[in-house]
């Protein structure tokens, strides 16, 4: 992923309704995203086009990740 990419998904993953999803999407982007692989990252992108109260439900446990791509990226949000 180009530097300029990464920004923009680092300002999409910062400017959230909802603090707590900012604060993990942020922390998990700081932390954890270039461990992902090629195809991972860009699922994490697509991850981070969802509808605030859709991806939190996903990350807080409320909702089941059915999505077999997203759900390691998931469980790694959930720690």
């Amino acid at each position: 992923m180009e530097r300029a990419d990464y920004e923009r998904l680092r300002w999409r993953c910062i400017r959230r309704a909802l603090l707590e999803l900012d604060i993990s999407l942020t922390r998990f982007l700081d932390q954890q995203f270039d461990q992902l692989d090629e195809e991972q990252k860009q699922t994490f992108v697509e991850m981070a086009d969802m509808e605030d109260h859709d991806l939190w439900h996903l990350i807080s446990g409320q909702a089941e990740c059915n999505d077999p791509r997203m759900a390691p990226i998931v469980a790694m949000l959930r720690k």
